[in-house]
């Protein structure tokens, strides 16, 4: 490939997110209800951890769970980055199509003409366009252009 050249492979794409059946199927005022009624069964059967003491009382023991300040910005710097990476490409994309397929040629058609291309556009499920550029093509193919 070209140095410099973008095509569509070159962009992120996010996974989807699978949505439980359980979470679509409650709603919201039952979801919170039934998440307390799981933790105090959760609380009952195990047994109480005794409180943390100390300035790390507010930070749960967990950093995969809740990470800190700094490494969510990093995350956040890092996403932000990446996603203005994409925008740059796809727009670098955009143009290069843009650059490509702009040679417009103005044709006046007469209204039975221009039903007639517009029916065999709609009947053969393709554009106007493609129809005219193939029409053209072929006329300067037999006329040795």
């Amino acid at each position: 490939m070209a140095k410099g050249q973008t095509t569509v492979s070159d962009f992120a794409v996010a996974p989807r997110r699978s949505r439980s059946v359980e979470q679509a199927a409650i709603p919201a005022d039952s979801a919170s209800k039934l998440a307390e009624l799981s933790t105090e069964t959760r609380n009952a059967d195990q047994p109480q951890e005794p409180a943390l003491l100390g300035p790390e009382t507010d930070q749960p023991a967990n950093r995969l769970i809740a990470p800190t300040q700094e490494a969510r910005r990093e995350r956040a710097t890092a996403r932000a980055l990446q996603r203005e990476d994409s925008r740059v490409r796809l727009r670098d994309l955009k143009r290069a199509r843009d650059r490509e397929s702009k040679h417009y040629v103005n044709c006046p058609l007469d209204y039975d003409t221009k039903m007639r291309l517009q029916k065999a556009s709609i009947e053969n499920d393709v554009k106007m366009t493609l129809i005219m550029k193939a029409a053209i093509d072929q006329f300067l193919k037999d006329n040795g252009y």
